[in-house]
C-alpha cells in the first residue's frame, strides 16, 4: 500500500497534516531525520505510517510509560500489532514479547532508553528485523534541554548493532542549541534532514495577568469563554481544591493527577473527552497523548519552570485550528517561588545519600540486591517514617533517576495479568491432581480467552463473584499456580512504586555526577529566568517572546495576545486624544492669537507633552503658523 492508503486504511484520514508527508518521505528514503512538530501536530503518524510501509518492525524509544501504553492501545485498536516493555514487568512477560519480535509477530515495540543497555535485549535485538528506530521526546538527549535524561545519551550505541537502520527523532520543542545537540548525540549521518513547523499558533491567543485573586480571575475567564478547558496546577491537593471551587461556582469540573488509580484516571479522562466534564484541573501528568482537538481554554494558575513546558501545555488548546486561549496567572509569590526553585530542585549530596539509603531500607532491599525489582512506595508513609520532607524526597528521586539508580512509577498496570505457561494437558493434569484448584481454573478459562497464548488482564474480584468466593481465595489460587510454574501471575500494582534500575549500592559508594548536577542547575536557572521574563514583560507580543525563544526570528506580532490588544487600545486612545486636541487648539487659536507657551497653558487640562506633540505636528503640517511676533495663528 502507498502511504496515503495506509493513512486512510488504519486512521481514516485522506490527507496528511502539514510536514507529515515530507517527514515520512525522508524516512522512507533512509535519511536520519529530526522532526519538530508542535503539540497536536501528529508526531506519531510520522513514524507509524513509514514503519507500516517498510518491511520489518519499528522500535520506539520513549521515556513515559503512560504514553507507551496509550500508543500501544491505540495501535492495537487500529489492528496493528504493538507491544511495550517497561520497568515492573515480569521477566517471563518481557522474554515472551522479545521472542514475538524475533518471530516477526510485532510491528511496533515501545521501550525505555534504559532497556537498550540490557544484555538480554541486545542479544535478542540482533535477531530482529528492524526497519526504523523512532526516538520520541528527543529533546531529553540534550544537556541543554529542559528535561535531560542521561539514559538518552546511550541510544546512539544501538547504531553499532544496527548500522543500516535510520533514526527518526521527534519532539515538540527544541531551541537551536538543543536541535544541534540531538543530531550530534544521535550521530546523525551527513544527509540528515530537519523538518520544523513554525512555533507560531495563529489561532491561539496568549495572555498573562498578574493578580492577587487567581481563582476569581480563572472563574471570570471560564464564564466569558465557552467550551472545554484545562487548568494546570503544581500540586495534587491544589488540583482537587481548584476543581471543587469551579464546580461550586457553576463550572462543572474534575481533577486529575498521577496519584489516582488507573481506573479512576481513565474514567475522569473519558468524561472530559466526551464533554461530560467541562474543565479538567490537573498536574502536568495530564495531557500527554490525549487527542482532544476542541479545547478552548488552557489556564495556568501555577507557572511552569521552563518555556518549553509552558508552550507544550498551552498548546493543548485549539488543536482544531479554531480560536483558543492560553492564560497564565501569577502573583509575586509565584516569582519568588520560581527564583528559589533551583535550590530545592537540586539537593545536596548528603541529602541524596540519606534519601537513597532510606528508600533501600523502606523497601527492605539488601546491598548488592534488588536490580529490576519493583516495590510499593507510599511517599507520605515514607516521609513520616524517616522524618523527611515530601519535596526533598521528590527532588532527590528525580536526581537518582537521572543517575540511573532507580525510577519512580505512579502505577505500573491497570489490572492483574495472567498467562498459562504450560500446555493444556499439563493444566488438566494439575486439575486432576488438585481438585481444589479445578473450579478456579475452569472459571478462568470460561471468563478469559487466549490465556494460553498471551498475557490477559484479569480482575480477581470478577472471578470471585462468578465463583461466589472471597477475592483473597482467588489470589491465593493464582499464587499457587505461579509457584508450580503453571502460570505467570502478576498482581496489579496500582499504587506508586519504586523500581531499582541497578542493585542497591552502599550509601558511601553512591556516585552522583556533581559537575552534571551543577550544570543542570545552571540550565534550570536560565529556564526559570526565561519564564519570569515572559510573564513580566508587558511590552513585547507574547507569541513573539515564545517563538524568539526557539530562535524563530522572522515573525510578526500576533495581534491577539494581551500585549497586542493593549497596544491597539492605547493607539486608539491616542488617536482619539489627538483629534480632540486638534479641535481644541483650532478653536482656541481662531479666537485669539497667542504664543506657544500661552496656548499650552490654555490647554491645561491636558498633559503638556501631549499638547506640545499635537501643536508641533500641526505646525509641521502647516495647519498652524507663527506670525512675526511668534504667535500661533491658523495656517492656510
Amino acid at each position: 500500500m502507498t502511504i496515503h492508503q495506509i493513512l486512510e486504511t488504519h486512521w481514516g484520514h485522506t490527507a496528511f497534516r502539514p510536514l507529515q508527508e515530507d517527514i515520512i518521505q525522508s524516512v522512507l528514503l533512509g535519511n536520519d531525520t529530526l522532526a519538530l512538530l508542535p503539540t497536536g501536530g501528529g508526531k506519531s503518524i510520522c513514524f507509524q505510517v513509514p514503519a507500516l510501509a517498510l518491511e520489518g518492525m519499528c522500535i520506539v524509544i520513549s521515556p513515559l510509560i503512560a504514553l507507551m501504553k496509550d500508543q500501544v492501545f491505540n495501535l492495537k485498536r487500529h489492528n496493528i500489532t504493538a507491544e511495550a516493555i517497561f520497568t515492573g514487568m515480569s521477566r517471563l512477560e518481557t522474554e515472551r514479547i522479545l521472542n514475538n519480535c524475533v518471530q516477526k509477530k510485532v510491528k511496533f515495540l515501545y521501550i525505555s532508553p534504559e532497556r537498550l543497555q540490557t544484555a538480554a535485549f541486545r542479544e535478542q535485538l540482533l535477531r530482529m528485523k528492524v526497519s526504523l528506530i523512532a526516538i520520541d521526546e528527543a529533546h531529553c538527549i540534550s544537556q541543554w534541554g529542559y528535561d535531560f535524561r542521561p539514559s538518552y545519551l546511550k541510544i546512539a550505541d544501538i547504531r553499532q548493532l544496527l548500522p543500516k537502520v535510520s533514526l527518526l527523532a521527534l519532539t515538540a520543542t527544541a531551541t537551536e542549541r538543543v536541535k544541534e545537540d540531538i543530531q550530534e548525540k544521535l550521530q546523525f549521518e551527513k544527509n540528515a534532514q530537519v523538518f520544523q513547523q513554525s512555533f507560531k499558533r495563529a489561532n491561539l491567543s496568549y495572555s498573562v495577568f498578574k493578580t492577587d485573586n487567581k481563582l476569581g480571575k480563572m472563574l471570570d475567564i471560564f464564564k466569558k469563554v465557552a467550551g472545554t478547558g484545562i487548568v494546570y496546577v503544581r500540586s495534587r491537593r491544589k488540583a482537587k481544591d481548584t476543581a471543587e471551587f469551579l464546580s461550586n461556582n457553576g463550572i462543572k469540573s474534575d481533577f486529575y493527577h498521577a496519584g489516582l488509580d488507573p481506573k479512576t484516571r481513565s474514567r475522569k479522562q473519558d468524561e472530559w473527552i466526551k464533554n461530560k466534564t467541562r474543565v479538567m484541573v490537573c498536574t502536568n501528568a495530564f495531557g500527554m497523548g490525549i487527542d482532544k482537538p476542541d479545547v478552548r481554554t488552557v489556564v495556568h494558575i501555577d507557572l511552569t519552570e521552563s518555556l518549553e513546558a509552558y508552550y507544550q501545555e498551552a498548546g493543548r488548546g485549539g488543536r482544531d485550528g479554531k480560536k483558543a486561549y492560553a492564560v497564565a496567572l501569577y502573583d509575586d509569590a509565584d516569582i519568588k517561588s520560581l527564583e528559589q526553585s533551583s535550590t530545592l530542585k537540586f539537593p545536596e549530596i548528603d541529602l541524596l545519600k540519606q534519601v537513597y539509603g532510606a528508600i533501600g531500607n523502606y523497601c527492605k532491599v539488601a546491598t548488592e540486591a534488588g536490580e529490576g525489582q519493583s516495590f510499593v512506595f507510599d511517599i507520605s508513609e515514607f516521609c513520616k517514617s524517616y522524618k523527611l520532607k515530601a519535596l526533598d524526597v521528590a527532588n532527590s528521586l528525580a536526581v537518582l533517576q537521572q543517575n540511573d539508580y532507580l525510577i519512580a512509577n505512579d502505577a505500573l498496570q491497570e489490572g492483574s495479568k495472567l498467562l498459562f505457561t504450560t500446555s493444556h494437558e499439563e493444566i488438566y493434569r494439575l486439575q486432576v491432581a488438585n481438585r481444589r484448584l479445578e473450579p478456579y481454573i475452569k472459571t478462568i478459562l470460561r471468563t478469559y480467552g487466549g490465556v494460553y497464548d498471551d498475557y490477559v488482564v484479569i480482575r480477581e474480584t470478577d472471578i470471585a463473584r462468578n465463583m461466589n468466593v472471597p477475592a483473597e481465595h482467588v489470589k491465593n489460587a493464582l499464587l499457587y499456580l505461579q509457584k508450580t510454574g503453571a502460570a505467570d501471575y502478576q498482581p496489579a500494582l496500582n499504587e506508586p512504586s519504586i523500581t531499582f534500575l541497578q542493585a542497591r549500592v552502599a550509601t558511601d559508594r553512591l556516585f552522583i555526577d556533581t559537575q552534571l548536577l551543577a550544570f543542570r542547575k545552571q540550565i534550570h536557572e536560565q529556564n526559570v529566568n526565561s519564564v519570569i521574563s515572559y510573564v513580566t514583560n508587558p511590552h513585547l507580543c507574547r507569541t513573539l517572546q515564545l517563538v524568539r525563544y526557539f530562535n524563530e526570528l522572522n515573525t510578526e506580532p500576533c495581534g491577539v495576545c494581551d500585549v497586542c490588544l493593549a497596544q491597539k487600545k492605547q493607539a486608539q486612545t491616542e488617536e482619539e486624544l489627538t483629534q480632540v486636541l486638534q479641535q481644541q487648539i483650532t478653536e482656541t487659536v481662531n479666537a485669539e492669537k497667542m504664543t506657544v507657551e500661552h496656548l499650552v497653558r490654555r490647554l491645561g487640562k491636558y498633559k503638556q507633552d501631549d499638547a506640545l506633540k499635537v501643536i508641533r505636528w500641526m505646525l509641521e503640517n502647516e495647519q498652524l503658523q507663527l506670525d512675526e511676533q511668534k504667535r500661533v495663528v491658523l495656517g492656510g
